[in-house]
């Protein structure tokens, strides 16, 4: 990781909305999940995708060169583009969440968050001699 997540205070706040990911320029770059294309084109010097995922999320992938077009159905691990130099000083993918106007940390996509604790196996003690 290049840069974490920085939740910003206030919805035009200072903060980073994504985490970037480094990666060589050419690195295919995969949906996180199951979703449809909401835009995939230039946006200012950049281009992305963006992708609107059932429940309200919409992750976005930048600077990249798309493999996808609008309406497009994506499954989760399909290319949807290949990582561009430009975003920090050595190719990096900006992964950005939100959930309708609340930006959201990526990388808590990728697990459940619920941990699970086992069971340790019984122990034996064994006589010491001495």
């Amino acid at each position: 990781m290049v840069r974490a997540f920085e939740a910003p205070a206030t919805p035009f706040g200072p903060g980073h909305r994504g985490a970037d990911l480094a990666a060589p320029a050419g690195t295919p770059v995969l949906a996180s999940a199951d979703a449809t294309v909401h835009y995939a084109g230039a946006v200012a010097a950049r281009t992305l995708v963006s992708l609107r995922h059932p429940a309200g999320l919409s992750t976005t992938y930048e600077p990249i060169t798309p493999t996808v077009t609008a309406g497009h159905r994506v499954r989760r691990g399909d290319v949807i583009g290949h990582l561009q130099p430009g975003h920090c000083p050595t190719p990096c993918l900006h992964w950005g969440a939100r959930r309708a106007t609340t930006y959201l940390n990526p990388l808590h996509l990728l697990t459940t968050g619920k941990v699970r604790l086992l069971p340790l196996p019984p122990t034996t003690t064994q006589p010491r001699d001495g």
